[in-house]
């Protein structure tokens, strides 16, 4: 015979509309199994308020924590719960400082540089995911997002007050760099992020090319002034030496689901 626990009396209609009033939606939900458990156990009224305090701190954590997710714009699934470290062409030892997070309060910058399937991306957004855990913002883009943001504020003459806005982030993220041409909007847009970014906030790059090499993507005078800028305080790491995650995959039959 399955006995079923009736559920706790609901909170009288008086609290109810309190805790409404004072934007305590998290005690407002555990607060009438709270009550039961505390009468049935003989709480202490201070550890009751303890326990309410603590599940308004947690929701309130977890809250800030999905909106700071949702607004960076990163992809969803590149974490370090899918990640390989021992596959990786980055050192162990360099793996688990970057991870650390202490870089970003140095406003250093990662390169993360390497042939297409080698973990960059996957890696330095990872790096994004763990960020925002730990209670920092970050801003996710590619160079073709960053060209948007320049030519939609160019026309009325903000893109400086938008490219201040992206630099609150306390990581900026940019993807895939090298993958596809650089517009003239684009390489002007990466130079204003890392010229604004520059000694102020931390910014990751995953490229398919060396840092040393955007004279290729962009006009060579915008190239050398921000590498000069994006190098100065940077960790480079360089992924030549994986094989590529993908091919890696679908050779094993691992990149789609067998068919039924």
């Amino acid at each position: 015979m399955t006995v079923t626990t009736p559920p706790p009396p609901p909170l009288p209609d008086e609290l109810e509309a309190l805790l409404r009033r004072l934007r305590l939606p998290y005690v407002r939900r555990a607060a009438p199994e709270v009550i039961a458990t505390a009468a049935s156990q003989r709480w202490e009224h201070a550890e009751v308020l303890r326990v309410l305090l603590a599940e308004e701190a947690a929701g309130r954590d977890h809250a800030t924590t999905s909106m700071r997710r949702r607004s960076s714009g990163l992809p969803a699934g590149k974490t370090f719960d899918a990640w390989e470290p021992d596959k990786s062409a980055i050192p162990t030892q360099t793996q688990q400082a970057l991870r650390t997070l202490e870089w970003i309060g140095r406003a250093e910058v990662l390169c993360v540089c390497g042939p297409s399937g080698t973990g960059k991306s996957h890696f330095v957004e990872a790096l994004g995911h763990l960020a925002i855990d730990k209670g920092k913002t970050v801003a996710w883009h590619t160079l073709e997002t960053l060209a948007q943001l320049v030519h939609r504020h160019r026309a009325d003459d903000s893109v400086n007050k938008a490219i201040g806005k992206l630099i609150r982030a306390d990581l900026i993220i940019i993807d895939d760099v090298g993958l596809l041409p650089v517009s003239t909007d684009a390489a002007e847009a990466l130079f204003r992020v890392v010229d604004a970014a520059y000694e102020k906030r931390s910014i990751a790059i995953s490229s398919n090319i060396h840092p040393s090499g955007f004279d290729e993507l962009m006009p060579k005078t915008l190239a050398t002034a921000t590498v000069d800028r994006l190098l100065h305080h940077a960790h480079v790491l360089i992924t030549d030496g994986s094989d590529s995650y993908r091919l890696a995959q679908a050779t094993a039959g691992k990149g789609v689901r067998p068919l039924r």
